[in-house]
């Protein structure tokens, strides 16, 4: 599914963007369910639905969601209530990328759909995916699908080349768990990012330990992504999933095993969450600080 010089890519930069991650009929009905949900949300004025594991609601809406103007900007573990989410997620060319970069054996984990509707405020201060879900080792792969073309001015991913190659950081500010990188490593962390930028129905292949943000959307275009989590399957999870869902664990390629392999690092390990996405985590302890925008 991907070529020699892909896989070198990915381990070069920590990320990999390609085309035809999924086929005209499966991106059709993607884009056709969050539309149902988008629409669907208008008649809500507060995070909505009740997932199957923890009881947080599954349809989380931003502060300035409006039935006129409606911002769902996050979809908890769709999976688990649409097939042809559940479709994508076990059975893509999507999924075969992933099990070129980390397989022969690969697990699920959790997905989720993260949405930036024209007029969102929504933000995502710069971190790494690995201090929300540390592993046993970090073949770890965030494939974010593309639902809508991801341009710069609808809020598309912004990551740094190589940061998976360097050191893991703290989303503590002492004590207080703020979900985001410290505002002067950002900094520089922002001098070296690069824009993630592509066509509906590719994907970008995320390295764990890569740190990335975004900005919010600027644009009359939507940016919809369809996230999936997965992990070698010698890879096991060190903390309660923040997304817990009753298809985590589900092997997508190969075989599971029951041997966890290890490697040889110090984790900080992070707080769970208690609102209906890490989006209000950030956004409460971002308070009162400086803005990205500001910062750079």
């Amino acid at each position: 599914m991907l070529s020699k010089e892909q896989i070198d890519a990915f381990r070069r930069d920590g990320f990999l963007v390609a085309g035809n991650a999924v086929d005209a009929k499966q991106l059709a009905g993607l884009r056709e369910v969050l539309a149902g949900w988008v629409e669907e949300s208008r008649s809500h004025d507060a995070p909505f639905g009740e997932p199957a594991v923890d009881g947080r609601a599954r349809f989380d809406l931003a502060p300035e969601h409006s039935a006129d103007a409606p911002a769902l900007r996050r979809v908890n573990n769709p999976s688990e209530i649409d097939e042809t989410c559940m479709g994508v997620m076990r059975d893509s060319a999507m999924t075969g990328m992933v099990a070129a970069l980390i397989g022969p054996d690969v697990k699920h984990h959790h997905c989720k759909i993260n949405l930036k509707l024209p007029g969102s405020h929504t933000e995502v201060r710069y971190h790494q995916d690995f201090a929300y879900t540390p592993h046993t080792n970090d073949d770890v792969v965030t494939a974010l699908l593309m639902l809508d073309d991801m341009t710069a001015e609808n809020g598309c991913l912004m990551v740094v080349p190589g940061s998976h190659r360097g050191p893991m950081f703290s989303l503590f500010d002492g004590d207080r768990f703020t979900g985001f990188i410290a505002p002067g490593k950002e900094r520089a962390l922002r001098e070296r990012e690069v824009p993630i930028l592509g066509r509906a129905g590719s994907v970008c292949l995320m390295h764990t330990r890569l740190a990335h943000g975004s900005e919010p959307n600027r644009s009359a275009s939507p940016r919809g992504l369809y996230i999936c989590v997965y992990s070698a399957a010698d890879a096991f999870p060190i903390a309660r999933n923040p997304m817990p869902s009753r298809n985590e664990g589900m092997i997508v390629r190969g075989r599971p095993t029951r041997r966890a392999r290890l490697a040889e690092a110090v984790i900080e390990l992070p707080e769970q969450p208690l609102r209906a996405s890490f989006f209000a985590v950030q956004e409460e302890a971002g308070e009162g600080s400086v803005s990205r925008r500001t910062d750079a």
